[in-house]
């Protein structure tokens, strides 16, 4: 007998959505709980006594490393394990975690409690993309992994828009009281209003079924991971590095955005973190769900390369308006042009969580996706952020060449990813191809 959830052994199209609805909500929670920290820097380096370099490590390094240390063992586990209940742990551990930044009164406190952050984020990503696969069948599968990416946007943009909220309250009040924690400073209460909710996501997302997988259960071994790469290796540095590429010039953008409206324009630092926010949380999540779409449109009518399609058209897009907000003369033409930025930037990330599902198969498709998740998170984080403040320091030996630091990472790393999305885009449709054979064999 099937439950009223699956016709047939798979699930309904009515309860795959509830799943990525669940989804998305703890995409969201992973987003605002990675990204808070890189607006408080302000408050917790006055309070803690940072430096800028100590708060470089605790914004990236947890990430960069665990996710490399973690992603790939958690993957393994979610490719034979239940994968509601890999999500479920990562969900509740990250959360604890991110309440527990709240609590820390020392560079190595805090570091331990982000570190935490980042092990049980390591978990979603992978985990999410095997699941979603089985969940839709290949032509519905971009609009629903363009759906559950919105996450990215929503939960980054409620970040800025929180920390441009905090940037003005910080010097309106300077502690509140909290019952049994007692007095916390304003950015320490935030870590633990955005942290203690995951814990009802987590209890929510229990709720949920686990699809029938399309492939079989058996652990594979790690060679057969690194066989399979080997024998795709154009498409799989073509996609990883591609849109890493992309990535890149978006967490540059991200990290930069809010000073450059400051130093550029004569913002109050409160007003550009609740701009970028609100552009992030609307412009960005429409875009996403457009990519989707977009792919599926592909897939539809035959192009079975329709996500680096997706991907090449966003870097497009980003290479003109990204190359030109920097330079606009006014605040209502940078916004216009921060519109557009907004709509190709996301553009690609639900193709790009498409394509990599589809390209590996299914008994080993989380950790394909944990490898090149691994690649486009470690290169993002480490270059993007960096390379720009270097561009200034460097080649302008300017402090306030940021927007020249902007327009060239753009350049650069847009040209990037349109070569390489476009090197793969035949050994791609050859891998989609012989896919279902290597699994055969």
């Amino acid at each position: 007998m099937t439950s009223p959830e699956t016709r047939g052994g798979v699930f309904s199209s009515r309860y795959a959505w509830y799943v990525v609805a669940i989804l998305l909500i703890a995409n969201v929670s992973f987003w605002i709980d990675r990204q808070i920290l890189a607006l408080l820097v302000i408050p917790v380096r006055r309070d803690l006594g940072l430096s800028l370099t100590q708060m470089g490590y605790l914004i990236g390094l947890p990430f960069a490393v665990f996710s490399t240390l973690m992603g790939l063992p958690i993957a393994r586990i979610s490719d034979t394990a239940n994968r509601r209940n890999v999500i479920t742990i990562g969900i509740a551990v990250w959360s604890v975690m991110t309440a527990l930044c709240g609590l820390a009164g020392s560079f190595g406190k805090l570091l331990l409690a982000r570190i935490g952050v980042g092990v049980g984020e390591s978990s979603l990503q992978p985990a999410t993309n095997s699941l979603l696969a089985d969940a839709f069948p290949p032509e519905r599968l971009g609009t629903a992994m363009g759906v559950y990416s919105m996450g990215i946007f929503i939960g980054s943009g409620l970040a800025y828009f929180i920390g441009g909220w905090i940037v003005g309250l910080v010097s309106v009040q300077e502690a509140w009281h909290w019952p049994i924690v007692g007095a916390i400073r304003p950015w320490q209460t935030v870590f633990m209003v955005v942290g203690l909710p995951g814990l009802l996501i987590a209890a929510v997302t229990m709720t949920l079924r686990e699809p029938p997988r399309r492939g079989s259960v058996a652990r594979v071994p790690m060679s057969a991971l690194w066989s399979y790469v080997r024998a795709n290796l154009r498409t799989y540095l073509s996609v990883s590095l591609g849109f890493a590429a992309s990535a890149t010039v978006n967490v540059g953008i991200s990290f930069w955005l809010a000073t450059f409206l400051v130093q550029q324009h004569g913002w109050p630092a409160s007003r550009a973190g609740m701009t970028q926010g609100l552009l992030t949380m609307t412009i960005g999540a429409l875009g996403v769900v457009a990519g989707g779409r977009a792919t599926d449109w592909f897939t539809r009518r035959g192009k079975t390369d329709g996500a680096l399609r997706v991907g090449i058209i966003g870097a497009v897009g980003m290479l003109v308006s990204a190359t030109a907000y920097p330079f606009a003369g006014s605040d209502a033409s940078a916004i216009a042009w921060l519109v557009i930025v907004n709509l190709f930037a996301a553009l690609p990330w639900g193709a790009a969580s498409t394509a990599i599902a589809e390209v590996v198969p299914a008994e080993m498709r989380a950790q394909g996706a944990a490898l090149y998740f691994v690649v486009v998170q470690t290169l993002s984080v480490a270059i993007g952020p960096i390379a720009v403040g270097a561009i200034a320091d460097h080649v302008f030996h300017n402090d306030r060449a940021i927007r020249e630091a902007l327009a060239i990472l753009n350049v650069v790393g847009m040209s990037i990813a349109i070569v390489l999305l476009t090197y793969g885009l035949p050994a791609f449709r050859r891998t989609i191809a012989t896919r279902d054979a290597w699994k055969s064999q």
